[in-house]
């Protein structure tokens, strides 16, 4: 190199680092909601999804199962 050493960085305004995505629908992270809190002491919640409705069951093992 004749000059300068020249580091990993470069100081040229026009060259820039790539940007993140910015976040959508598609790749934001996932909503955390408590089971408990969603339960709300029930032990069984039917939930709507367009025309269907489905289960979600809590189980004497205190698991969750969803069905159709």
């Amino acid at each position: 190199m004749t000059g300068q050493q020249r580091s990993g960085a470069c100081s040229d305004p026009e060259v820039q680092a790539p940007r993140a995505p910015e976040a959508t629908a598609e790749t934001a992270p996932a909503a955390l909601v408590d089971s408990a809190t969603l339960m709300n002491g029930r032990r069984e919640l039917a939930i709507r999804h367009g025309n269907d409705i489905y289960r979600l069951r809590l189980t004497a093992s205190n698991k969750l199962i969803l069905t159709k």
